[in-house]
């Protein structure tokens, strides 16, 4: 094997296993782009799914006018030269008066770049609950719910994020997956293309898509920028793919998040997200088997066959079993 080869297939296993790779030059850029801004461009929200032994799921009173006396999870907005999970203890915290653990990101909800939500499942790790006696502008109280008791919530949103937590504990779905802090200026994906076809015979053949980029000397994976305000995260996918793939028979399926890189030490300049999206190609045209994968459009981008079996089997078992971070576009 060739040092290229062994570089692209270090590359594919570092994100299989939910790591991250430093920025480079990117692929996919629609119109100039300017580095984001947490609180003015962008705007990052944490939420923590915690349990006790008794499997009831922390809950804090909510102070603000708009929904006094009503029951959320513990979250709220991202600050400066936060992480993730700093971001996270620090709300839990505040609101619930309880030191927590992170544990693994359980969901990523957007609603295009501006808004994006971070979901992670976390475990009590000391402090004690807060009481009326020490209300405060971020909460009135805190306690832990067995989900059955009527308890007022401020939004039932808040239920699907507890039944994943749930369903996470008895059954993980995706290996454990923190953030990776590494800097990025903008929002954008590194794009795991993948297409399997069939030459007949029962062993399937792995495609990966690569970039042609010359800035970059070794075998890499293409990066899509989000900048458009009211599209979805995962249309940056949509967009690459209509570049370099003209055949409308092309169906884009967005399967998951293997993982997701910040860091946000440098206000103004490291609050951007890479998130390393596995995506899957599917060609919707009736008929005879495809053994090979659409046509690319230029020369911007190439297919690569993944030859490796260990590692094209690892690829299409966490296609077929959707073993990856799920992202919601809400």
């Amino acid at each position: 094997m060739d040092s290229k080869a062994e570089i692209l297939e270090e590359t594919l296993e570092t994100l299989l296993k939910g790591e991250g790779l430093e920025m480079r030059e990117f692929d996919s850029v629609p119109e100039q782009v300017k580095p984001v801004i947490l609180r003015k461009s962008v705007c990052y929200i944490v939420s923590g799914v915690i349990f006790n032994s008794k499997d009831e799921v922390l809950m804090v009173q909510e102070a603000k006018r708009e929904c006094y006396g009503r029951w959320y999870l513990p979250a709220g907005r991202m600050e400066e030269r936060e992480s993730i999970l700093e971001a996270l203890q620090r709300e839990v915290k505040e609101e619930a008066g309880i030191d927590c653990q992170p544990i693994t990101l359980l969901m990523v909800q957007e609603q295009g770049p501006k808004w994006v939500r971070f979901v992670i499942l976390a475990e009590e790790k000391g402090g004690s609950l807060k009481t009326t006696a020490e209300a405060d502008s971020e909460s009135l109280q805190a306690q832990w719910w067995d989900r059955e008791s009527p308890l007022p919530l401020r939004a039932p949103d808040v239920l699907p994020l507890i039944e994943a937590g749930i369903k996470y504990r008895r059954n993980p779905s995706f290996p454990t997956l923190k953030p990776v802090d590494l800097p990025c200026h903008v929002i954008c994906q590194r794009l795991f293309v993948t297409f399997i076809s069939s030459n007949g015979s029962n062993e399937p053949r792995l495609w990966l898509l690569l970039s042609s980029n010359d800035a970059t000397p070794h075998p890499s994976l293409p990066i899509a920028v989000s900048v458009d305000t009211y599209n979805t995260i995962p249309w940056a996918a949509h967009r690459l793919i209509k570049e370099c793939i003209p055949s409308s028979s092309i169906h884009v399926q967005t399967c998951g998040i293997l993982g997701v890189q910040h860091n946000g030490r440098i206000p103004g300049k490291t609050d951007g997200i890479c998130f390393n999206m596995l995506v899957l190609l599917e060609n919707l045209e009736d008929g005879a088997e495809i053994s090979s994968p659409p046509p690319l459009e230029g020369d911007a981008y190439r297919w690569h066959d993944v030859t490796n079996p260990s590692l094209k089997a690892k690829i299409i078992q966490r296609i077929k079993e959707k073993s990856v971070l799920p992202v919601q576009s809400l």
